[in-house]
């Protein structure tokens, strides 16, 4: 997970904070979020927030398959979590989830 979550960090990093014909604003929320993500805090929001800046991304410079694997990733990072070497870890602790029997 915490490779994961570099990985996605550093691509929307990459993606959103370097292309020229961006807005400032797009480039503040892809670092604030890219070092959101890397250490691992609220993880599941900021990727959400993270897919919707790299869709805005998208629009201005457009498409190619390097965004299209960091979206898949941050969708997986979205229903993954954090994982266990991260901030909400330490934050929240680690939940087992135990299903009951069908029946």
């Amino acid at each position: 997970m915490l490779f994961l979550r570099s990985s996605v960090a550093i691509g929307l990093l990459i993606e959103g904070a370097f292309p020229p014909p961006l807005s400032g604003l797009i480039h503040g929320l892809a670092i604030l979020l890219s070092i959101g993500l890397l250490i691992g805090y609220l993880t599941p929001i900021a990727s959400a927030i993270g897919l919707l800046v790299h869709t805005a991304v998208w629009i201005r410079t457009g498409f190619d398959t390097g965004a299209a694997v960091i979206s898949l990733d941050m969708i997986a990072l979205a229903l993954l979590g954090p994982g266990g070497y991260s901030v909400d870890a330490s934050r929240f602790g680690r939940r087992v989830v135990v299903l009951p029997p069908p029946g």
